[in-house]
């Protein structure tokens, strides 16, 4: 997926939760519960990098389906995507600037 596609995906995604969750007049309430949000989804993650090391324990290992990790990583990029929309971080250059700044570090 293209990331300006991601990007139009997650304006929309934003506007499906606005609509169900209903629109927040407060703004912070709606960035503390993305940030709730992004918290969970992590610790999915973290679970499923837990599990696909083998480290996990033997009851969720023995329920363990091991196409869950690639969805749990895009839970939180998506999820953390819905944050920085809310916080009104322009996350392309953010990214872009980040990039410049890593590849730096090995000139």
């Amino acid at each position: 997926m293209k990331f300006n596609k991601l990007l139009k995906f997650i304006e929309i995604e934003d506007k499906r939760l606005k609509k169900y969750y209903g629109s927040y007049s407060d703004q912070e309430k709606r960035i503390l519960s993305r940030t709730v949000k992004l918290t969970e989804e992590l610790g999915e993650l973290c679970d499923e990098v837990l599990a696909y090391n083998s480290i996990q324990r033997k009851k969720k290992l023995d329920s363990h389906d091991k196409k869950n990790l690639p969805e749990e990583f895009a839970d939180v990029i998506i999820t953390t995507l819905l944050l920085a929309k809310a916080m009104d971080v322009d996350i392309e250059k953010a990214i872009e600037k980040k990039v410049d700044i890593v590849n730096k570090r090995y000139k």
